[in-house]
């Protein structure tokens, strides 16, 4: 990519995009596209068509999505399979009729099946079924990454399909509704080392920021505890932080600095031809149907290794400082067993995480903290 370049980042005020521009900025560029979604609705095509007819972007990461926890992702089912698909379809085709040079599109690892073999490599999509949970969201970035597969197959387009695994880090999403497992558990542990404290001051600082149902800054005291009892952050008869599931299942978690600095790598380094599979690595600009079957050509973001999610709450409460309980309630959904992705195509590619979970979570918990 040349430094000059006009770079659209669509959804750059997420975790993803904020740390994709922040590494493109590291980098020397400074010509950077956005769509803020005060004004720009990506779901209308109308929309994002004049959007990339007026402005022409050079080379374009996808990172705007709807996204959230497993709460979120089961109670919203409709909307998380309409609005991904309209968000990425727009943007996707766009890119093809503007003659984008280059695209990333960002997947999950909610993609593989529920019950995948682990390691998970990029081959063993659609071989079983997906997690009942999330499996909207799935469905809509299986139908993202396929698309980007056609599109360079058939028009001879140089996009990707990444797919990350579970991910944190700054303008993380803190919501106790609608956030992922780790932001969550870091919010509960925290709220509840504040009750530990007697902190109602940095217990109302917090809801400032980010309030609970109707629950803010301005509420009473009893308000206040009532409706984090609610959300599983218990005072009486002491601190308990509840927590969804018996905490067996094992995640990995990246640092969106590395998964930043790994999509980056892709579109400074890599062409689609380079994640084929020798025996279709086909010389014309334009992929021909062969006898061969060309699938599976996105590739897995992650650090390659794993822990339980009891082990992570045990660490986050060792950083926040928390010291009370912390209940399991097994009436709750585990969601998938576990999902450790493969990482050995990437790696091949010449990139590697660079973060421990540990120090990750030191920095992102002393900044929430602050």
């Amino acid at each position: 990519m040349q430094k000059n370049a006009k770079i659209y980042i669509a959804g750059d005020q997420g975790l993803v995009g904020s740390a994709i521009k922040q590494n493109l900025k590291n980098k020397g560029y400074s010509n950077f596209l956005s769509t803020p979604s005060s004004k720009y609705d990506l779901r209308n095509q109308k929309v994002v068509e004049f959007f990339f007819k007026e402005n022409k972007p050079d080379y374009v990461f996808l990172a705007a999505a709807k996204v959230g926890g497993i709460v979120a992702n089961n109670t919203y089912r409709a909307e998380f399979i309409y609005d991904n698909l309209m968000i990425q379809n727009n943007i996707i085709h766009q890119s093809y009729l503007n003659k984008v040079k280059k695209m990333l599109f960002l997947g999950s690892s909610c993609i593989y099946p529920k019950l995948s073999p682990q390691p998970i490599k990029e081959e063993y999509l659609l071989t079983d079924y997906l997690e009942y949970t999330n499996e909207p969201y799935a469905i809509a970035k299986i139908a993202g990454l396929k698309t980007i597969e056609s599109y360079n197959l058939q028009y001879g387009t140089n996009f990707f399909a990444v797919m990350p695994t579970n991910l944190y880090g700054p303008n993380d999403n803190f919501d106790l509704e609608k956030s992922h497992v780790l932001p969550a558990i870091i919010r509960k542990m925290y709220l509840a080392k504040c009750l530990e404290d007697n902190n109602f001051e940095a217990i109302r600082t917090d809801l400032q920021k980010n309030p609970i149902e109707n629950i803010n800054q301005k509420s009473s005291q009893t308000e206040i505890i009532n409706v984090l009892d609610k959300h599983g952050i218990k005072s009486t008869p002491k601190v308990k932080v509840e927590l969804w599931g018996t905490g067996s299942p094992k995640r990995e978690f990246l640092h969106s600095a590395d998964l930043a600095d790994a999509c980056v790598y892709i579109m400074e380094n890599i062409n689609f031809k380079d994640v084929l599979t020798k025996e279709y690595k086909i010389n014309s600009p334009i992929f021909p149907l062969t006898n061969h079957e060309v699938r599976n050509t996105h590739i897995n973001i992650g650090v390659g290794e794993d822990l339980s999610i009891k082990e992570l709450a045990t660490m986050i409460k060792e950083i926040i400082g928390y010291k009370g309980e912390i209940f399991w309630n097994t009436q709750k959904p585990d969601g998938t067993p576990r999902k450790l992705l493969d990482v050995s195509k990437l790696t091949s590619l010449g990139w590697k995480a660079k973060t421990s979970l540990k120090n990750g979570l030191m920095e992102v918990i002393s900044n929430y903290m602050q």
